[in-house]
């Protein structure tokens, strides 16, 4: 039986030995690594669709450029967040604000560019963005609670 990547790295979180110790909810953390490394994918993937939209290429750089950097920050922030020894809760703080400005960035431009252009890929990302933006903003919200 296959377990999908959300149930894995819960599964490997709980095994963690400082996972006791963890200022983060479970929950809440598997949700924002699944959300991130799934929106580092989509974003990635929509700046080659983007490089594929041939007519409209001249339009696209920037978008282009955005998914590449939202890619790169939601990457970095799912790979942070998934270490558990000893976490510096400042750094973290400061990758999951940087990762909600990217998506939210990358989601407006995106939702943009589906809602003007009917650019069905942009209109994936933007959704992807947006949970990406509501995951990391819940982390957040549980840091400061």
């Amino acid at each position: 039986m296959t377990q999908n990547a959300s149930s894995t790295i819960t599964h490997m979180l709980q095994t963690h030995p400082q996972i006791g110790q963890s200022p983060f909810d479970l929950n809440a953390l598997t949700e924002c690594i699944d959300a991130c490394f799934e929106c580092a994918q989509v974003c990635t993937s929509c700046a080659d669709a983007c490089l594929g939209e041939t007519e409209h290429a001249g339009h696209l750089t920037h978008c282009i450029r955005l998914n590449l950097d939202c890619a790169d920050i939601c990457t970095t922030t799912g790979r942070v967040l998934i270490r558990q020894t000893q976490p510096e809760m400042a750094v973290i703080r400061a990758q999951l604000q940087a990762c909600l400005a990217a998506c939210k960035a990358c989601g407006d431009e995106c939702q943009e560019h589906a809602e003007k252009m009917d650019m069905k890929h942009c209109a994936v990302c933007a959704e992807s963005c947006r949970r990406c933006k509501q995951a990391c903003q819940k982390m957040l919200d549980g840091l400061n609670a």
